[in-house]
Formats: C-alpha cells, structure tokens, sequence
C-alpha cells in the first residue's frame, strides 16, 4: 500500500530558524519509504524540486501515515486519546465493544485527539503549549479556541489573552456535548454509562457534593460555606445557565420528565465572565441564578456541587430520573456516591402517612412504607432536604452528621485530582 508522510522544512536564515515555509501535509504527496537504514536526506532526494541547500535535515520532523483500508493511523491516535483520557484521575475504561471510540469520534478529529494529547489540566495561553510541545505557534491559539468552542477543551479569555486545558469526561467533556447531542450521540452515551459507572463510583473520592434546601439547616446549626448554596453564589460575580445535558439525552431516548431544563449554574468569580461564552448558553444575573435554584428545589431537583471546599464554578439541579450521579446511586446502591454531610429523618408520631416524601420528593429511592408509615433509610439518604420542605406534618427534619462521620471534602479540585489519582493508582502528572 502507498506511505504519506507529513514534515515541516525549516530554512537557514541569517538571523537563524525561520518559520516552516514548505510543508507536505498527509495525504499530498505519496512515496516509497526508503528502508530504516537509509538516511532523512535519502528521503528528501525524492522531493528534487526542492533547493536541498536550503535545508537543514536535522530539523526536519516526518510522520509517516499508513493510508490502508483499515485506517489504522486514525484508530490508533483515538485509542491514545481513550487512554489519555483514562490516565485522568476522573477516568475513562475501555470497553470490550469499544464504543468509547465511537464517542470519540464522534467529537474529535484525528488532529484535534492529537492537539488533546499534547495538553494539560492546568491553564497555558497557546505560546506556552507551542514552547512545551515544539508545535508551531501559527494558528495554535485559533485551533484551540475552535477547540474550546467545540466542547473538547476548556478556555479562559481574558481579551488580550486566552489560557486552555484539558477536561475529563465527566465533569467536562460530556456536559459540554449539548450542540453535539442527538439521538445517536444519546445512545452512545448510555451504553458508554454501563461500563463508565461502575468504574466511576469505585473510587471513594465522590466528583459531587450535595448542598442541601438551605432553609431546612437549623438556624443554630453550624454549617460551612460550602454547604451553603448561597455562600456559594455569593462568591461569584458572573452567571450563565445551560440545559441540563442528562435531561436532554433521557429526552431524547425517550424519557423525558416533567422538571425544569435549564437549570445548570455557572459561576465564575469575575464580571462579565459568560456574555460571550462558547459553552454557556445564557448570561444570567444573580438574582436570575437565586430563581432557579428556587424553581429547583420547588421542582424536587437535587442541588449537587464540586466536592470542594473552595473553587465551585457550577451547580447542578438533578433529579434522579435523568442525572448520572443520582442513576447511578440508585442502580449500584453506592452510598458514597456523592459526599454529604448532612441525613433525613422521619419523626413515625408526626407522619400522616401522605407518602409525598417518598413518591415525590425523593431522588434517591431512600424512603420506604411500612404499615402506612414511612422511613428513610439512611444508608442511601443523600441529605438534600428536599422532603423536609413540603412535608404537611412538618414530620421530616434534617440533621447534620456525627463529626466524626463527616468526610470533610478535598480543598481545591487540584487537590481533588490528586486524592481521586492516588486512589485509582494512575499518574497523571505528565497532564498535571
């Protein structure tokens, strides 16, 4: 079968290395590949139209392509990419049918896997990524801000300059998918979620924290700042809204519920942050942000967080039906599959027995009837407190856990990286 080969050719100049000005890209020019014996210059010999004094071979850089039916090139730069994405402390298996593949595919080039692999999950401006990487500058920042608008990389612009990372699936690239999700797209996802899941909640480092109905904390209770949905508003000075992209898939496999859909909180802790931002549908004002939580906790959606101390940029409003956190708890019975500090109890002399707590306010399938009485179960009890704010006997109530069963979260979502890394066994610090 024919070889291609890609190379950049850089020039002698007086002042040194000029930029590439002549470049075969894969797939222009085919040639014979000369055994591995043979020297860079043999391989040049074939291009005799070029002014070899020009060139200097040591700086010549040749990708060879194998173009065959079954483009195994293209396969193996996704299957890096997969594997990249797994050496993240948030994770990524493989499957036996691979449709982790599939998915890639579907939202990657073979070039923009390539540029993915390259980076890191700390912030560069696109001058340091081409210094790290020894890729040319030359439209870098442009591929990587199409990139972020894309949903395959997360950006900052700050107007004179604009910084990039790499994001895991899952919170990242997934949630970002709402230009990209159709039915197809959908399916993928779920089936993805079979093997994703299980994996995703071995890990005793929870991605989400739960922020309770905050008017059901005791007022003489002590709760931290990050317990607090408004302490977390608060310290923002942007907002944006977005669909909520679990919701959109169950929609679109059919089973849609009935609960608001734009309810996904960003916040960002400059002003101005969302009015033009890629992936975030609509700027909202602090007021607009109070409403939907409100709406939320009207609507039975579960209030869920980075399980941080400091640093929250979303909240999410999740109902059990749709949302892959609360799913999966039900579906694996994980207890610790979000972090909580807080539990639901049912005083049995005060409950009337209507069963609005356990048929329409709780996520998490964690109350149960007895002999017209109903009880939570406080393994799977989440904390939320939303069966405490519509019961009509006022017989729920929310208590905070014991000291010493509060696990307190990490403090930043770098810490979080490392906590979660540490226990999956992987280093990532190469994407550190």
């Amino acid at each position: 079968m024919p070889w291609k080969f890609q190379r950049w050719i850089f020039k002698k100049t007086t002042a040194g290395y000029a930029p590439p000005t002549i470049a075969v890209r894969r797939g222009e020019t085919p040639f014979t590949p000369p055994p591995e014996t043979h020297s860079v210059a043999s391989v040049i010999d074939q291009f005799h139209a070029l002014d070899r004094a020009l060139i200097d071979t040591s700086l010549i850089y040749i990708k060879p392509q194998r173009n065959h039916k079954g483009k195994k090139m293209t396969q193996d730069i996704y299957k890096k990419l997969a594997n990249v994405m797994d050496t993240l402390p948030n994770g990524f298996p493989a499957t036996e049918s691979g449709v982790e593949i599939k998915i890639l595919k579907m939202i990657f080039s073979p070039e923009d896997a390539e540029l993915f692999c390259d980076l890191r999950l700390s912030f560069e401006t696109a001058e340091q990524i081409a210094e790290r990487t020894g890729r040319p500058l030359e439209g870098l920042d442009e591929r990587l801000k199409r990139m972020w608008e894309n949903g395959q990389l997360f950006g900052m612009d700050f107007g004179t300059v604009r910084v990039y990372r790499i994001m895991p699936w899952v919170f990242g690239i997934y949630e970002f998918q709402l230009k990209r999700m159709n039915r197809e797209f959908a399916e993928l996802c779920e089936e993805y979620e079979k093997t994703f899941g299980p994996q995703f909640f071995d890990t005793q480092v929870p991605l989400m924290k739960v922020v309770p109905v905050e008017k059901e904390i005791f007022a003489g209770e002590v709760s931290l700042p990050y317990e607090q949905v408004s302490a977390i508003i608060e310290t923002g000075q942007s907002f944006g809204v977005n669909d909520c992209i679990c919701k959109k898939e169950q929609a679109l496999l059919g089973h849609r519920c009935d609960r608001p859909m734009e309810v996904c909180l960003a916040i960002a802790p400059m002003p101005n942050f969302f009015d033009h931002h890629p992936l975030v549908a609509r700027a909202i004002s602090k007021q607009e942000a109070y409403d939907i939580l409100k709406l939320s906790e009207e609507s039975a959606l579960v209030h869920l967080t980075g399980n941080l101390e400091k640093g929250h940029y979303y909240i999410c409003n999740c109902c059990g039906c749709c949302c892959g956190i609360l799913r999966g708890i039900k579906q694996y019975g994980v207890s610790g599959g979000v972090n909580s500090s807080y539990y639901a109890v049912i005083d049995e002399e005060e409950c009337v027995g209507c069963g609005v707590c356990a048929d329409e306010r709780c996520q998490v399938a964690a109350i149960e009837e007895t002999d017209g009485k109903y009880t939570v179960i406080r393994e799977k009890c989440i904390g939320c407190g939303l069966c405490v704010s519509t019961c009509p006997s006022s017989a729920v109530s929310l208590v905070r856990k014991k000291a010493e069963d509060i696990v307190l979260p990490p403090e930043d979502e770098n810490d979080w990286f490392r906590k979660r890394g540490r226990l999956r066994g992987v280093d990532f610090s190469k994407y550190a």
